[in-house]
C-alpha cells in the first residue's frame, strides 16, 4: 500500500527570525494554534511519526518555527503556540511580529492548518489568526482537536456551531476555510485531514510555491 505524502517527514531546521527561514520555493503548509491545543500531536498523527513534533506538558514551550521536510520536498511549518499567559510579554511581541509577517509574506506558504481544541474553539486569538491569514487568499483547514473528549452529540453540535460562525464571519467575506473534527488519541479525522492537505500539495499553487 502506498504511504500518504505526509508520511516519512523528517525534521529540517528551526527558525527564530525571518532570516532563518528555509530558502527556496518548495510549497509549505503551516500549523498554527493556541498553546496546548494539540498541534504537535496532530502533526505526529498526520505524519505517522510519534515523536516528530515535540509534545510538551508545558504550554508555550515551542518558541521557534520548526520545519519538517516531506519526501516530495514540500515543508510543514510548526508555528509557535499562541496565547499562553506565562510567556513573557517581550517574547509574545516577538512571536506576534514573526508570525504576522510569516503568514502575510511567506511566498512558499500554500495553506494553513488551524488547530483548535474542540472544547474551546474560535477564541479571540484564533479569530485573530484567521484575520491575519485570510486576506492572503490561501486556504485554511481547521482541526477541532481532542474531539474524543466530547460526547457524540457534543461533537456534532460543536462542529455545526463552528461551521456557522466561520461561514458568517469569514467565508461570507471571501475566506477559504474548511473545518472538521479531529483526535490524535483515537485517529478519528486523520484520513479526512490527510485528504485536505494532500489536495493542497497536488494543487496548482504547490507548483509555484505561492498563492
Amino acid at each position: 500500500m502506498t504511504s500518504h505524502p505526509l508520511h516519512r517527514a523528517e525534521f529540517l531546521t528551526t527558525a527564530a527570525e525571518w532570516n532563518g527561514l528555509p530558502r527556496g520555493s518548495a510549497p509549505e503548509i503551516a500549523f498554527a494554534g493556541r498553546s496546548n491545543a494539540g498541534k504537535s500531536s496532530a502533526i505526529n498523527a498526520l505524519t505517522g511519526r510519534r515523536r516528530l513534533a515535540y509534545v510538551s506538558r508545558t504550554p508555550g514551550r515551542t518558541q521557534h518555527i520548526n520545519f519538517f521536510r516531506l519526501p516530495s520536498g514540500a515543508l510543514l511549518a510548526d508555528l509557535p503556540g499562541y496565547g499562553h499567559a506565562a510567556v513573557p510579554a517581550a517574547v509574545r511581541r516577538r512571536w506576534d511580529a514573526l508570525l504576522s509577517r510569516y503568514l502575510a509574506e511567506r511566498r512558499p506558504l500554500i495553506g494553513l492548518i488551524l488547530v483548535m481544541d474542540a472544547r474551546h474553539a474560535l477564541t479571540a486569538l484564533d479569530r485573530r489568526m484567521l484575520e491575519w491569514f485570510w486576506p492572503t487568499g490561501r486556504p485554511v483547514h481547521a482541526l477541532l482537536t481532542k474531539a474524543d473528549k466530547l460526547a457524540t452529540a457534543e461533537r456534532r453540535n460543536t462542529l455545526a456551531e463552528v461551521e456557522s460562525v466561520l461561514a458568517r464571519d469569514f467565508i461570507a467575506r471571501g475566506a477559504r476555510v474548511g473545518v472538521q473534527l479531529f483526535s490524535a488519541a483515537d485517529a478519528s479525522g486523520v484520513a479526512e485531514a490527510e485528504e485536505a492537505i494532500g489536495a493542497w500539495l497536488e494543487g496548482p499553487h504547490a507548483d509555484r510555491g505561492c498563492a
